[in-house]
């Protein structure tokens, strides 16, 4: 056994990271591990808790491919892990207590476990988790996702590892990944990471990096994959999706990788997040009007529907130019529906220009709305300024802002009442009761079989609520 052994030590300290190196500038992910690490070697089992975004989300189901290619296995409860990974969101005051807090709460239960800290907090608290939390063995900011196995078994041989930063390329490589899917029939990708807006309240261009897009081919490439393992329908993702491509060596518009992959056979749905109103086009508008599988949704986040708040944000257009985009979406696809986000209670905002959010609100007409306080982010540019919306104000607005938004948002799901809908179906709600989509992104519940699963069927619509809709299939015919 003692040969073993020392072919696992020999692997992890010399042959592993030159792999990885290699395989870095070649665009793919870490390799499978050999067969007598896999057989004899430790294996352990995983467990992650993401908090944020889509993107986390997709990077935790990368982190657990990339692990379960090395012969761990992913688990459901905590209490059954050997690794426990906290994969982290750091945009909101809010989502980085509530790492801290976890962090106090697992103190309790770790024992010999492996406890790491990967995402967005990471980065930007860095080597403060240490100082503050000693017992954590993993720190890995989302430039490191690809050496999450090195640092897990590093970790197992009593190391720690501090894994932060960004590579500094314009371009972001990653083959076709291994990732555990939590869903067969509709699936996240990846197109590009970070971005160069720098809005003076957001932390991503720290905690993300500059953008980096991946190539069209290595997009293209894991959708077809995808397509053939059963996924009907794809999220394109990324933190400003209309400027992907601008770095790489042969630069493509986002418009033209979107109509690339609603092209691939199989995919009969295709998604997006998040625009950014800046850099929304025409090409764009023709490009979701061209093709019934780019879905009727956009989430357009608008923050604010003051101009002397959105200049101080750094936004880069005014309410104005944001309301000839929608009504430019509307005449290109005239059942677009639209989803956004705002901050209340930003430095300097007055009543007047809360009031002004409200009247963008009213005038859009959105299906539905994602609105916080506004909290101050260290590092940001408006960390630098007077935090000076007393937090109560803050709250009353935040509560007149639903107020005003959740009317509309039940109007909308009220004229869906004896309507035919296109339903994909992901997921079991229940037992007994599936759950889909609408192509306008609204939820539909239905009695079912699980067998209906993975199919696009017709709904006629029985019932309604503000977020949910229920109905009956019509026909069996699935398309």
């Amino acid at each position: 056994m003692s040969l073993i052994f020392n072919l696992c030590s020999i692997w992890e300290s010399l042959i592993r990271p030159k792999l990885v190196k290699s395989q870095k500038k070649n665009g793919s992910l870490v390799l499978d591990a050999p067969w007598f690490q896999i057989i004899f070697c430790a294996r352990m089992r995983v467990f992650v808790k993401t908090y944020g975004c889509q993107m986390n989300f997709h990077d935790s189901e990368l982190m657990l491919g990339i692990l379960a290619a090395q012969g761990h296995t992913p688990v459901e409860d905590e209490r059954d892990a050997e690794v426990i990974l906290l994969n982290t969101c750091a945009v909101r005051e809010k989502a980085e207590q509530k790492v801290y807090s976890e962090l106090g709460r697992l103190r309790r239960l770790k024992g010999d476990r492996i406890l790491g800290i990967c995402g967005c907090v990471a980065e930007k608290e860095k080597h403060r988790i240490l100082e503050r939390m000693p017992f954590v063995d993993v720190v890995l900011g989302p430039g490191h996702i690809e050496e999450i196995g090195e640092a897990v078994d590093r970790a197992s041989q009593g190391q720690k590892s501090l894994l932060l930063g960004f590579n500094g390329t314009k371009v972001l490589q990653r083959g076709v990944p291994r990732a555990v899917r939590s869903n067969p029939y509709s699936a996240f990708i990846t197109i590009m990471e970070g971005c160069n807006n720098f809005c003076t309240y957001c932390i991503v261009p720290y905690t993300r990096g500059k953008e980096r897009s991946r190539p069209p081919d290595e997009i293209v490439a894991e959708a077809e994959e995808l397509a053939k393992r059963g996924v009907k329908e794809i999220t394109l993702l990324g933190q400003n999706v209309n400027s992907y491509g601008m770095g790489l060596p042969e630069p493509i518009s986002f418009s033209t990788l979107l109509k690339r992959v609603s092209g691939i056979e199989g995919i009969e749905r295709v998604r997006f997040v998040t625009s950014h109103p800046k850099d929304c086009s025409e090409e764009l508008m023709e490009a979701m009007a061209s093709s019934p599988k780019i879905m009727p949704y956009l989430h357009l986040p608008a923050q604010s529907g003051s101009d002397r708040v959105l200049e101080r944000m750094g936004r880069r257009y005014t309410a104005a130019h944001y309301l000839e985009l929608i009504d430019g979406f509307r005449r290109a696809v005239p059942h677009m529906a639209f989803s956004s986000d705002f901050i209340v209670g930003f430095p300097g905002e007055t009543q007047e220009d809360f009031e002004a959010t409200l009247e963008l609100i009213k005038k859009v007409g959105y299906h539905g709305v994602f609105a916080f306080r506004y909290s101050v982010r260290e590092g940001t540019e408006a960390a630098k300024w007077e935090d000076d919306v007393p937090k109560e104000v803050k709250s009353e607005r935040l509560t007149e802002l639903f107020a005003t938004q959740d009317p509309i948002t039940e109007r909308i799901s009220e004229s869906y009442l004896n309507q035919r809908v296109e339903v994909l179906f992901d997921r079991l709600h229940s037992e007994g009761v599936l759950e889909g989509r609408t192509p306008t992104n609204k939820i539909v519940r239905v009695k079912g079989d699980e067998e209906k699963l993975g199919e696009i069927l017709p709904v006629k619509i029985k019932k309604t609520s503000m977020y949910i809709l229920e109905g009956e299939i019509e026909t069996e015919v699935s398309h």
